[in-house]
């Protein structure tokens, strides 16, 4: 490895050196820094910026320091034409929060993304906008305290767009919270609606979920038409979310509605078929488009159960049978029921469980596919504290948009911004320091930090199919009655402290990352 030249400055920061960040006519010299630092320079303290072995592939440029510290490693590239330019990077960092960034400037735009903390490699990436041929600097920075630390490699610039394209929140407990008391206020303390509130931030799709007849009366089809319309009247997209239940689904519960017990497999598509078509034409009636439409939630297990388990194996095969057929025919009533409506609306597909391995989602798919099932998009759950890392998030985007030949949108995120529980009836899901995502504390710091690690790891994607997030009820305060048990009003909330107003209804900090990336 060539020996790095350390040129001393009378300001006590260094400048170093192997080679001279020449112009790149759209790419990156050394960006597998294989040629130890030749391509790029350096300033800030002496040792802050070294080449080690272990990288994502071969060697890798580690930022660390002792003490605190802040040093950039930059390059110049030259875009060659007009357009949307794609710079990215892989990276693993810690330390201090939102402490290494990847940055493009001097070339008519500027653009930052930060390097999330992971100890997994996780793919960055930023785009600007030449107007024609331009040089920009390519610029690796790490500020933060002693031990703050990140590794870079495999830098690249390519033609194209990486964007957060939605940017959106679930709106389902926004009615019930608002008729037991729930009041909301802007970050500098007006008050007003929440919808609106959130829209003013840059959040661009409402998410509402569809119960067929629950017990306290909210997430049925009169509700969800009433906050159906407010989403659009604020100027957003309309994701509806079936459950093909009274009651929340997920992959430990898949109900049969009451009012569908003791029907055949066949009449249940049947089912499935009407309230599908009845909901999206009370929407369609009311004046709202649905832009998306989930047929089922979280539907790795199947749903209506048993009729549509997904593991139902024959043991002298191992293959899948009648029930992932009954599945297969539930999911295509749903399917051509959104169609009728509007051949326009989306069609989605809703799994979650990444931490189970990229190979238990695309078994499903292949399955579905098998039997025909028609959908234009795939959703995926991701909570960072239950599914595993963002590399894990990137490689199911990856892996199944190209796989299937879709986009990939992340239909649920969520993260605390305290572990406080304003909530007593009902402890919260996250309550401990040991649920937490290493690096990402439980404040409203760290809470937008982690919003937006999960927003650009789906952007960030290879293939650049990962189309946004929504997260999860971000103004589902607690408010007594208002239980998340549509059985049990005193049942509490057990997610206050993942939504992003907090205890007073103030709007948090990661609300802010509902705008759209700068320009």
């Amino acid at each position: 490895m060539k020996i790095l030249t350390v040129l001393t400055l009378t300001t006590g920061l260094i400048v170093a050196a192997t080679g001279t960040a020449s112009a790149q006519r759209g790419s990156v010299a050394n960006g597998g820094f294989e040629q130890g630092l030749r391509g790029w320079s350096v300033s800030g303290p002496a040792g802050t910026a070294k080449i080690e072995t272990a990288g994502r592939t071969g060697n890798r440029l580690t930022h660390w320091s002792g003490k605190r510290y802040r040093v950039t490693t930059r390059q110049t590239v030259k875009l060659p034409d007009r357009g949307w330019w794609t710079v990215s990077s892989w990276g693993i960092s810690g330390g201090a929060l939102n402490s290494s960034t990847l940055s493009v400037s001097g070339c008519g735009a500027t653009a930052s993304t930060v390097i999330p903390a992971t100890g997994a490699w996780v793919r960055s990436a930023v785009s600007v906008y030449a107007g024609g041929p331009k040089r920009c600097t390519v610029t690796l920075t790490t500020a933060g305290p002693a031990g703050t630390w990140a590794s870079f490699d495999d830098i690249g610039v390519a033609p194209g767009r990486v964007a957060r394209t939605i940017r959106g929140g679930d709106l389902s407990g926004l009615a019930k919270n608002e008729d037991f008391g729930a009041t909301y206020r802007s970050a500098d303390g007006r008050s007003g609606d929440a919808v609106k509130i959130l829209a003013r931030s840059g959040m661009n799709l409402g998410r509402l979920k569809v119960w067929v007849d629950p017990a306290d009366g909210y997430n049925d089809q009169a509700h969800v038409v009433a906050t159906a319309q407010r989403i659009k009247a604020a100027g957003m997209k309309l994701l509806v979310d079936f459950h093909y239940s009274d009651r929340w689904t997920d992959p430990g519960a898949q109900g049969v509605p009451a009012a569908w017990h003791g029907m055949t497999p066949q009449q249940l598509a049947g089912a499935v078929h009407q309230h599908t078509r009845e909901v999206l034409l009370a929407l369609k009636a009311a004046g709202v488009k649905a832009d998306m439409v989930q047929v089922g939630n979280e539907i790795n297990p199947g749903m209506l159960w048993p009729w549509g388990q997904t593991w139902d194996v024959d043991p002298d095969d191992g293959v899948p049978g009648a029930q992932w057929d009954n599945l297969a025919s539930f999911l295509t009533a749903g399917a051509r029921a959104v169609k009728e409506v509007d051949p326009r609306t989306q069609v989605l597909l809703h799994l979650t469980n990444i931490n189970n391995g990229i190979d238990s989602l695309t078994w499903w798919f292949d399955q579905a596919v098998a039997r025909e099932v028609p959908f234009d998009l795939i959703g995926l759950s991701y909570y960072g504290y239950w599914h595993g890392t963002l590399a894990d998030l990137q490689n199911a985007v990856t892996t199944l948009s190209a796989r299937y030949d879709k986009d990939v949108l992340n239909v649920e995120t969520a993260y605390p911004f305290t572990l406080a529980d304003d909530s007593p009836a009902y402890e919260n899901v996250i309550d401990v320091p040991s649920e937490l995502v290493a690096g990402y504390p439980a404040t409203p710091a760290g809470q937008a930090a982690q919003f937006r690690a999960v927003q650009n790891a789906v952007a960030s994607a290879e293939g650049g199919r990962g189309i946004g997030t929504v997260y999860w009820e971000p103004a589902w305060t607690a408010v007594a009655g208002a239980g998340w048990d549509p059985s049990d009003p005193a049942s509490g909330n057990a997610w206050e402290n993942q939504a992003v107003f907090d205890f007073t209804g103030r709007l948090l900090p990661a609300a802010r990352n509902f705008a759209p990336d700068p320009r």
